[in-house]
């Protein structure tokens, strides 16, 4: 399980103030590394969950999700809106469950 990741960079800081679609991007990122860093890859990620402040930021987030993932058999996922994220500025937070072999 890879909890929460949010728009942050290497060096703690925002990422795509305001828009939903650059910190997805940033978001996708951070999972893709963290993904790696224990041998996986996003073909190892079998549930997606998306926390978002705007429901409605959901179709740009899936065409990011689409550059990282195979459209044609993206993992279970759950979206659910909430009021605020973490940090100011925060738009989505997306945690992942991947299944890697040893």
């Amino acid at each position: 399980m890879i909890a929460g990741q949010v728009a942050l960079d290497e060096r703690g800081e925002l990422v795509g103030e305001g828009s939903a679609a650059e910190q997805a991007r940033q978001v996708f990122e951070n999972l893709r590394r963290c993904l790696a860093a224990v041998g996986g890859s996003f073909d190892d990620v079998v549930r997606l969950n998306y926390y978002l402040t705007d429901v409605h930021d959901l179709p740009a987030v899936r065409v990011i999700r689409d550059e990282f993932i195979s459209a044609d058999h993206p993992p279970a996922s759950t979206a659910v809106q909430v009021v605020a994220l973490a940090l100011p500025g925060l738009l989505i937070e997306i945690d992942a469950t991947a299944l890697i072999a040893d």
